[in-house]
């Protein structure tokens, strides 16, 4: 951990996840939160469909509760792979 520093990665790509989860504009989103590269989406709607999509996306999430789709990827992601999250994230609640 201490060579790859993935401290500071984790905190970089967290908050270039959150910045990218924030921006993405949808009736269907109440509110994006987050610490490090834990983030979630909370929607106002089932998150099933949502992640049901986002996987057919190649993008993994879980839920957490019957409304949140929650994101922790691995601390060895890279800034390409968080903005393909975010592109495929927007995609699927346009």
């Amino acid at each position: 951990m201490r060579r790859l520093d993935l401290a500071r990665a984790a905190r970089e790509r967290g908050a270039q996840l959150m910045a990218g989860l924030t921006a993405i504009k949808s009736d269907k989103v109440r509110e994006v939160r987050g610490l490090g590269l834990l983030c979630g989406i909370d929607l106002k709607e089932n998150s099933g469909p949502t992640i049901k999509a986002l996987q057919d996306e190649g993008v993994l999430t879980l839920g957490a509760g019957p409304t949140v789709v929650r994101y922790l990827p691995p601390l060895v992601i890279t800034a390409d792979q968080i903005d393909r999250v975010i592109a495929a994230t927007a995609k699927v609640l346009a």
